[in-house]
Parts: C-alpha cells; sequence; structure tokens
C-alpha cells in the first residue's frame, strides 16, 4: 500500500475498534440543536438573508457514528442527505442511529474523501467536522470536496488548532514511546495512556490540562483513544490554517465563532493597542488573538463557493420591504429571556418581544412597526444577534 493509503488503513482501525463519536442511540429525534447544522439558519449568518431553497443536497463528510448527519437530517426536514466514512464499524453505528430516531432521507457510502468524486451531483452544504486533521494529505483531501460543492453553496469545517493541543501532543507522543512496537494496538494504547494519568501527580500540567478541559469526555474511551492514540493528526495555526485554505480555491466567510475572535474581547483595556491593530490584516488580527490566547484547540469557520450574494440591509427601503421570521435556532421563545442560536441568553425589551412576535414568515419590517414601538435601528439589533432572518422584496 501506499503511504496514503496505510495511514488511511490505520485510521479505518481505529475506529472500527473504538466508533466515534460514542453518543448514545435514541429512538426519538436527537435534543436541541447546532445552528452550523441548520441550513436556514448557517445561510443566514454566512449571508445575512434566507435562502431561497430549502430542498437542498448536503454531504456529511467524514460522518462517523452518525451524530451530525442525524441533526442534518431533522434540522433540514427538505433536505437529502448523504454521509460518507472509510470505517465500516462507525458506519454501521451511523445506520442504526438513523433508522432508531426516523432520520430516514439519508444514505451512507464507505468511502474515503479522497474518493468523493464518485459521488453523483454536487452539494449545496458540505459539512467536514473533525475529519481533514486526520488524514494523511488534507490539501488533497479539501480539494476534493470543494470539486463536489455547488455554486453558491457552504461548506462547515472544523479542524485542530496546536496551541491549545499542546498537552494533549506531549500525551500522544509519551504513549507512542511507551507502546513502543505494540504502536498501532489501539486498545493496548489506551491501557497505557489510562496508567500514565494515574501515575502522573496530581499537579502534574498534562494531568490538571486533561482534568481540566477533557474529563468528562475521556472517561470513555472512544473519547480517550481519538483524542491519545490517533494514528494521524495535523494541528493548525492561523498561517498554516489559511495556507489550506487557500489551496480549496473557495472564499473564507468566516469563523462560527466569532466572539472568540474579537480583538477587544481581549485589549478592550487598552484602545492604543486596537488602533495599532487597526493596521493590520484579517489574517494578522486573527495570529494576534490566538497569540495571546492560546487556548485555541480547534477552529470552525464556513468556505463558500460563489456566487454568494450577501445582503446589505443598511438601506432603509430594502429593511422595510424584507420579510422577517424567527431563527429556527432558538430555544425558550415566546418568552422575553431565552437562548439564542448559540445557546447565550438574550433578554428583550418589551418592544423587541412584541417585534418577534409578530414575525410570522408574511408580513414585511414595514408592516409590523406600523403596531410596534421598535424603529430600524432595533430590528438591525435583531438581525445582527441572528434572531431573524429576513427575505428580501
Amino acid at each position: 500500500m501506499s503511504d496514503s493509503q496505510t495511514v488511511s488503513a490505520a485510521v479505518a482501525k481505529l475506529y472500527n475498534t473504538y466508533p466515534f463519536p460514542p453518543e448514545a442511540l435514541l429512538d426519538e429525534p436527537p435534543p436541541g440543536y447546532n445552528w452550523r447544522w441548520n441550513w436556514l439558519a448557517a445561510y443566514n449568518f454566512c449571508t445575512g438573508q434566507k435562502p431561497q431553497k430549502q430542498d437542498i443536497r448536503i454531504l456529511d463528510a467524514g460522518c462517523g457514528t452518525g451524530v451530525g448527519t442525524e441533526y442534518l437530517v431533522h434540522l433540514n426536514p427538505q433536505a437529502s442527505v448523504v454521509g460518507i466514512d472509510l470505517s465500516t464499524g462507525a458506519l454501521a453505528v451511523a445506520k442504526e442511529r438513523c433508522q432508531r430516531s426516523g432520520a430516514n432521507r439519508v444514505e451512507f457510502h464507505h468511502l474515503s474523501l479522497f474518493d468523493v468524486e464518485q459521488l453523483p451531483g454536487e452539494f449545496d452544504l458540505i459539512n467536514c467536522v473533525g475529519v481533514l486533521h486526520h488524514t494523511p494529505d488534507p490539501i488533497r483531501g479539501i480539494q476534493a470536496l470543494a470539486k463536489k460543492l455547488a455554486p453558491g453553496g457552504l461548506m462547515h469545517i472544523f479542524v485542530y488548532g496546536e496551541l491549545g493541543r499542546w498537552e494533549i501532543q506531549l500525551m500522544q507522543k509519551a504513549i507512542a514511546l511507551l507502546q513502543g512496537d505494540k504502536k498501532g494496538d489501539y486498545r493496548d494504547g489506551v491501557q497505557v495512556g489510562r496508567q500514565i494519568f494515574a501515575s502522573l501527580p496530581e499537579n502534574n500540567r498534562i494531568v490538571k490540562y486533561d482534568k481540566q478541559r477533557w474529563s468528562l469526555e475521556n472517561h470513555k474511551d472512544e473519547y480517550f483513544a481519538d483524542m491519545y492514540v490517533h494514528p494521524q493528526e495535523i494541528d493548525y495555526n492561523i498561517e498554516t490554517l489559511f495556507e489550506l485554505i487557500d489551496t480549496s480555491g473557495l472564499e473564507f466567510i468566516g469563523f462560527s465563532n466569532p466572539a472568540f475572535w474579537d480583538l477587544e474581547r481581549l485589549l478592550a483595556k487598552a484602545p492604543d493597542l486596537i488602533e495599532r491593530a487597526e493596521g493590520l490584516s484579517d489574517r494578522q488580527r486573527y495570529r494576534l488573538i490566538e497569540l495571546l490566547d492560546p487556548e485555541v484547540t480547534h477552529y470552525e469557520f464556513f468556505l463558500g463557493r460563489p456566487p454568494l450574494i450577501k445582503a446589505d440591509w443598511s438601506k432603509d427601503n430594502a429593511l422595510l420591504t424584507a420579510i422577517p421570521e424567527l431563527n429556527p435556532c432558538i430555544d425558550g421563545f415566546p418568552s422575553q429571556c431565552f437562548f439564542n442560536y448559540d445557546y447565550q441568553i438574550v433578554n428583550l425589551s418589551v418592544a423587541e418581544f412584541e417585534f418577534l412576535q409578530k414575525c410570522d414568515g408574511n408580513s414585511t419590517v414595514a408592516e409590523i412597526l406600523a403596531g410596534v414601538q421598535l424603529g430600524l435601528d432595533g430590528v438591525r439589533t435583531l438581525l445582527k444577534q441572528q434572531l431573524i432572518l429576513l427575505t428580501p422584496v
């Protein structure tokens, strides 16, 4: 086998041994939501408006045991979904998961990212979470996926960050050293790793980091194996991340956790430094932020294939004639206090609450404002908070 095939076979062996992620199978739809997997919410985040169509094709590239796939089906009731993975063991769990929860608009294929061209047609949304960094050639992988993205489509990607995973990297290397010629025996690797953690002093940096960040997950061997004995992992920083993105030929739309990438979060007490940073490029600012806050364990972001039309609601007439509706990814409404798309608590004024109650998907902004004490600035605030989707008229 080629080096690439050898690595892929080793990764498949890991996930056949420890199908991942090991979430429980339910006889009902999964709880809550992840807005990044909801086409309406994700498209609105990326473009500022509701998409024109909902009967889309979605690809879950590297679907594993189908946790994300199941959400993609249930959160997008008009979409058809395809899941691919190179682990037959994980795919068997994914099929059972979706069958039991009624996620019946999905088909699965035993397929590598590198062979995705074997699937017919293009996809409007491609989800690739926790996969590229485990391939022997992430550039080849992202390019293969990019070729399957339809014009105007979105790709959601999640890859590891090197700064926040430094302690993990140390433990990975320590386990490999102690395994010796048993490296590749993943059950032995988990046993060795467990022994190391049980033996190290409580004030050991690696032990403290694991307890602070990962202990709730890593009591399961599947999570422990995925983190500490994986045969293939590439971790990124901002500079190497954008080198990867640039090879895709797609447009970088933005990180899906924008609050983290706000420099004022770190330097609000030094406006002169904020002013200095204005002369930096976007990528330089991102690099500055991760250097100042090196807790970056991963990057999650959207790419798009042009033409991707982004709405401009700065003109009053365009906003007044638009039709608003609630973001489908909110929890606890109707109430003045509820969870937004990112599970952050929102507290509405009376006027904002009355406006949202009238967002039925039929009335224009102007028609709703005629009956509530809210101005256009208030509507733009709701829009900025991702609480409403707008359809231009």
